[in-house]
């Protein structure tokens, strides 16, 4: 699938009074933010795409479509999810509450639907590597 940018806009229905158009990044966004709400999961997007969303965090500027690819049809949708799931999960388990979340999230809200939805675990967060960044420097 290929990453979409917010200037395409591939979603469209006309009615007798007009034409409505949902740009592709508006889809990404709401499968972002429905599988960032899925309880196990940390964040979205592999090392790279994460280390270029601390910048953003940094600028405020956050993108929530950050780890999501989709591909927008006329009437269908398939989306790509990458994420960072929280130790210890059961890894099967999320990936399948963020398909579900995705797919209804993008049902309910962008009115399409979901021919599939992808979801990648690329890593895992432990919560203690977290505290080896609270840890006193070595000079004073």
């Amino acid at each position: 699938m290929s990453n979409t940018t917010d200037t395409a806009t591939h979603a469209a229905t006309t009615t007798s009074t007009g034409k409505n158009v949902i740009a592709d990044g508006v889809v990404q966004k709401v499968a972002g933010i429905a599988a960032r709400e899925v309880p196990g999961v940390h964040d979205l997007g592999g090392g790279a795409a994460r280390a270029i969303g601390a910048i953003r965090n940094a600028i405020n500027a956050q993108d929530r479509g950050q780890g999501v690819n989709v591909e927008v049809g006329e009437k269908q949708v398939a989306a790509d999810i990458v994420i960072v799931a929280e130790y210890p999960v059961d890894l099967q388990r999320v990936a399948d509450d963020v398909r579900r979340s995705v797919t209804d999230a993008i049902s309910n809200v962008v009115g399409m639907d979901v021919t599939e939805v992808n979801v990648t675990v690329s890593d895992v967060h432990i919560p203690s590597d977290d505290d080896n960044d609270a840890d006193e420097s070595r000079v004073q």
